[in-house]
């Protein structure tokens, strides 16, 4: 009985030793280059993975700009603070007449229409960023500080009581 154990740790621990010197091998051999700039751009992005910028992720707009020449002011919830960090990361001369007017901020969110609003909750499950609160069965709110546009509840609600709403600082 301890010779079969001894003897099945000893073949446990060959074959993890085995298996790790193939992992590191194959992980050396396949290495993929990270470009720094697009992880630098990726962390500026607000990472709420809406898609409003067509692209499946922010780390894919981040990729894209770099290597596709993408516009950077396609990012929705990052509204036109963010479009001024990326060209000053990326040293473009940028003028932001379509995001700022007379020298004001626009910030798109949305807000629920209360009356209409049945409390299914579908609205604050999909949001990303948690910015809609409500219990099932009651009616739900936005948390305007929090909402970042992305406009993901928009589809989802059966009742269509959420509205885009712009609003200028």
């Amino acid at each position: 009985m301890i010779m079969s154990n001894i003897l099945a740790i000893l073949f446990f621990g060959t074959l993890s030793f085995v298996l790790g010197v193939i992992l590191s091998y194959t992980a050396n051999k396949f290495r993929t280059e990270i470009d720094p700039i697009v992880e630098k751009i990726n962390r500026l992005l607000p990472q709420s993975q809406c898609g409003q910028c067509n692209y499946p992720g922010c780390y894919s707009y981040a990729k894209a700009i770099i290597k596709k020449n993408e516009k950077i002011n396609k990012c929705t919830p990052g509204g036109s603070e963010l479009e001024l960090k990326i060209s000053k990361l990326l040293n473009f001369k940028t003028s932001l007449k379509t995001t700022v007017i007379n020298e004001k901020k626009i910030f798109y969110t949305v807000w629920i229409d209360e009356k209409n609003c049945v409390g299914c909750s579908k609205c604050a499950s999909f949001c990303p960023v948690d910015a809609i609160v409500g219990t099932p069965g009651f009616v739900h709110t936005v948390l305007q500080k929090f909402c970042n546009g992305c406009n993901i509840c928009l589809s989802h609600c059966p009742t269509d009581c959420i509205k885009k709403k712009i609003f200028y600082e």
